[in-house]
């Protein structure tokens, strides 16, 4: 399975295109796209094109893209938002599935916990991967997202396949997490 992950960003939104066979995971590519100074529906654009480029490019057969935090400045969530929509739009025109994840969940499945610093996760991404370098923070971001999915897509099958055992127990999966 060809996984496609995407860390949206106004400026630069980061990809990553990785491969999934069993638990063996191998690194096809990652950069950047970054939108010049113009107009928000300029910027919009180059991201929608950008992603369709990428999916063109590569032929992924899922995808997976980081969710918006909310943070203190409104009009940067609301913008991150816009950005987070055109990457979406793309890949739904291109009819994939499309996974989301907090930048927690992430990072819990890259680093091993929640609270891990960028620098941790390029490490970890490098590492996971087998490159022979550093992968810039926006690439290593949607790698990140990408190997999360990889190994989340296993797990929630799982949780689905056995919840009607859970069920019984008076157990029940919500959002990929077992709740008692």
């Amino acid at each position: 399975m060809k996984i496609l992950g995407i860390d949206p960003g106004l400026r630069t939104t980061g990809f990553g295109v990785i491969y999934k066979q069993g638990s063996k995971l191998t690194y096809i590519a990652s950069g950047t796209i970054k939108t010049v100074e113009g107009t928000l529906p300029e910027r919009l654009k180059t991201i929608l094109s950008g992603v369709t480029e990428i999916i063109q490019t590569y032929q992924p057969d899922c995808a997976a893209i980081e969710k918006v935090f909310v943070n203190v400045n409104p009009q940067s969530t609301l913008l991150l938002g816009q950005a987070r929509g055109a990457a979406i739009c793309a890949l739904v025109q291109a009819e994939l599935i499309v996974a989301e994840y907090t930048a927690l969940q992430v990072k819990q499945g890259v680093v091993g916990h929640g609270k891990a610093k960028k620098e941790q996760v390029q490490d970890m991404v490098q590492r996971l991967l087998s490159l022979s370098g550093t992968p810039s923070s926006d690439a290593a971001d949607a790698l990140g997202v990408a190997i999360c999915h990889a190994h989340s897509g296993d797990t929630l099958k799982t949780l689905g396949a056995i919840a009607p055992e859970l069920a019984k127990k008076g157990l029940r999966v919500r959002a990929g997490r077992l709740i008692g």
